[in-house]
């Protein structure tokens, strides 16, 4: 069988003192990432760059295109950083730390479990270290899984990795094409969607014991006016200081942890019973 030749760079870590996964966080070159997307393998992104894309590159596009993987244009120097100056030959592709599950698996999770869903959505939460926190959270706290969309929101990189703590391990986290209508199928799927926004209702006054979706927002936007209108509740945290706003890991783990008490109290009065 004929070998096919695979072109590398050795990756920098995206942190320093990182391990496992964050050596496999970048494929290099156009064999190795044409590859990768024809096995399947999971991607956060495909960065090509910017200028006169030919050869190759074009075919990789259309399969980054077809698989929904998205694809950003970015500068020479910006390529050569990511691998240290290695021959990337135009393409380099950042795999996922680990695979993403499907929506279905979360209300199976919820099932096998005997409990009503209860899930975690991040709008467009950029900040790896914020979504890592997020999922952390949720596993600790009982949640069945993360949703998160494809586009403008961190993804399962060795960071988001290494932030969770390993939680991706065990709680299974969904990336959807648009996260609208992830809503509306958890709503017709009788889940009820809380979004945690300004404006809204107190949010140690509100009943979580149901099945839920909290929306946890942007660290810069909150929560888009789009899955805003779509949401069932709003709720809100008072704010007595001079800040106006918490960090979203923040105000997620409270929210949280306030549906974990809540359910706690139903189940230990069911025990009582």
């Amino acid at each position: 069988m004929k070998q096919i030749k695979r072109d590398s760079c050795k990756a920098a870590p995206l942190d320093a003192g990182e391990s496992g996964p964050a050596s496999l966080d970048m494929i290099v070159g156009r064999n190795a990432v044409l590859e990768a997307l024809k096995s399947g393998r999971a991607l956060e992104n495909v960065n090509i760059v910017r200028g006169d894309i030919k050869g190759s590159i074009l075919q990789i596009i259309a399969m980054a295109k077809e698989k929904g993987i998205p694809i950003k244009e970015v500068s020479p120097a910006k390529l050569d950083a990511m691998c240290g100056g290695g021959n990337h030959q135009g393409v380099i592709a950042v795999a996922s730390a680990h695979p993403y599950a499907v929506l279905e698996d979360l209300f199976q999770l919820a099932q096998e479990r005997g409990e009503k869903p209860f899930f975690i959505l991040c709008d467009e939460l950029e900040d790896p270290h914020n979504l890592g926190a997020v999922i952390r959270t949720a596993e600790a706290t009982g949640a069945h899984g993360v949703i998160i969309p494809k586009r403008r929101t961190a993804g399962l990189t060795p960071a988001v990795y290494k932030a969770s703590a390993g939680a991706v391990e065990y709680l299974p986290v969904v990336r959807v094409a648009n996260l609208s209508s992830a809503i509306q199928e958890l709503k017709e799927r009788g889940v009820w969607i809380y979004a945690a926004d300004m404006g809204g209702k107190n949010w140690c006054e509100m009943d979580y014991t149901g099945p839920l979706a909290l929306v946890v927002g942007s660290e810069g936007k909150g929560v888009g006016r789009l899955i805003r209108e779509n949401s069932d509740f709003i709720v809100s945290m008072p704010m007595r200081g001079k800040v106006n706003s918490l960090n979203a890991s923040v105000a997620a783990g409270i929210l949280m942890y306030e549906v974990a008490r809540q359910r706690a109290g139903i189940a230990a009065a069911q025990i009582r019973k």
